[in-house]
């Protein structure tokens, strides 16, 4: 049995909705995105920057980042619990993942919101 990792409790079927629902969020922003860079060939500083002044762009962007840390922390917990036997070292590897992924969650918005 697995024990639950930081007081996180996974369950199968829940990590697999989540997994597949952000990876269907991030490659429908990602086709988006692609098609608007395609559409603009020579894109200039002036329009990307036009592009995220838009609420509803800086939103959209701000749940894609969400759905990737998401999708990547159920990634790596998957990783270590199955590869780290070491519960000590799995722990302080799992805090140094959350750690890292929620700065980056926190630097990604403030990025977005300096736009």
């Amino acid at each position: 049995m697995v024990k639950s990792v930081l007081g996180v409790n996974h369950q199968g079927l829940r990590d697999w909705v989540i997994q597949r629902a952000s990876a269907i969020l991030m490659a429908i922003y990602s086709i988006g995105l692609l098609a608007y860079i395609v559409m603009h060939p020579g894109l200039s500083y002036v329009e990307w920057y036009a592009l995220f002044a838009h609420q509803w762009m800086k939103v959209a962007t701000l749940l894609v980042l969400l759905s990737l840390l998401f999708h990547a922390w159920i990634g790596i917990w998957t990783i270590f619990t199955d590869y780290v036997h070491p519960y000590a070292l799995r722990c302080f590897l799992n805090f140094m993942v959350i750690s890292m992924l929620i700065a980056c969650f926190f630097w990604g918005a403030l990025i977005l919101w300096s736009v």
